[in-house]
């Protein structure tokens, strides 16, 4: 995944994996204590809301919703499709695929790289 080769100094892939895993499993967490908001953008991307830079720990949200459907608990899923739901749009893999993205979870972008 593009995440992973995001390596801090020094840092082994391992770590970075590791790393990663942590970041996915608090996003989880916030997801389902309400404490983290899943936005569903107009063409079908997906955004995090409540957390900070140092949260995000250089994981994009593209990359952790492709984790967080694989590895998220139910509870974290049932989060995002109640932001679908919300939103009257599911998240659509191809925008996040290509990148589509918010830094604000209110203005949508690619600014040509993926995610």
């Amino acid at each position: 995944m593009v995440c992973e080769t995001r390596l801090k100094p020094r840092q082994t892939l391992a770590q970075r994996k590791d790393e990663i895993r942590r970041m996915v499993a608090r996003l989880s967490e916030g997801l389902a204590a309400g404490r983290i908001k899943a936005v569903i953008g107009p063409q079908g991307a997906i955004a995090f809301t409540g957390l900070t830079d140092a949260d995000r720990d250089g994981v994009t949200d593209n990359c952790a919703f492709r984790l967080l459907m694989v590895a998220g608990s139910p509870l974290a899923r049932a989060a995002i499709a109640r932001a679908e739901a919300l939103a009257g749009r599911s998240v659509d893999r191809r925008a996040v695929a290509a990148g589509w993205h918010s830094h604000d979870g209110r203005s949508w972008n690619t600014h040509g790289h993926k995610g």
